[in-house]
């Protein structure tokens, strides 16, 4: 059950990732296999980072918060969600686009789509007994949708983009009432 929770969180966090991929592929007429690596591999390392940032600062404090844990985990979680939600709907502005395989830009794209996965960092010693290895399955599955996501999207543009992170909000939010529910009525 663990691997299982786990897993669909990694699918939940990749949902920016696999948006910015999409959106990155636009750009390219042509689309270089290298390019599609580089940004679908800074996307997976910073999703795999994250978390074990979140978690170790967690783990510090966690002995001031384990009568509350559960909340903390629920309303961190319900604010990413909303906010992968209410992103997905934001109207993004259109423009001179940057060039998303070029270094500086893939590490502002890795850090801006890895700030949610920082956030469930703080609750993931609470969901699995093992956080390095949930750190590397959601560095592996972001990598691999965003890598698709790219080649996504320098073929059919932005249809499945917003759709995508709105669904990835819902789950994430889905996954913190499970984290509540079990505290209040298992405990």
């Amino acid at each position: 059950m663990e691997l299982i929770t786990v897993t669909i969180i990694a699918l939940a966090l990749a949902m920016d990732a696999f948006a910015v991929s999409i959106a990155s592929g636009t750009i390219y007429k042509k689309l270089k296999i290298k390019y599609a690596f580089r940004i679908a591999l800074f996307f997976g390392i910073f999703q795999a980072v994250m978390p074990l940032v979140g978690c170790s600062a967690a783990l510090t404090v966690s002995r001031y918060i384990r009568t509350f844990d559960h909340w903390l985990a629920f309303v961190l979680l319900t604010a990413v969600g909303i906010k992968m939600i209410y992103e997905s709907f934001k109207i993004k502005p259109a423009g001179k686009s940057l060039d998303p395989a070029k270094f500086l830009v893939v590490i502002i794209l890795s850090v801006a789509t890895s700030i949610d996965a920082l956030a469930v960092g703080f609750t993931l010693s609470i969901i699995t007994s093992s956080v390095i290895t949930a750190a590397i399955i959601i560095g592996l599955i972001t990598f691999l949708l965003s890598y698709i996501g790219i080649f996504i999207g320098s073929r059919l543009g932005h249809f499945f983009e917003s759709r995508i992170e709105a669904i990835g909000g819902l789950v994430i939010i889905a996954i913190g009432l499970k984290i509540l529910l079990k505290h209040l009525i298992f405990l």
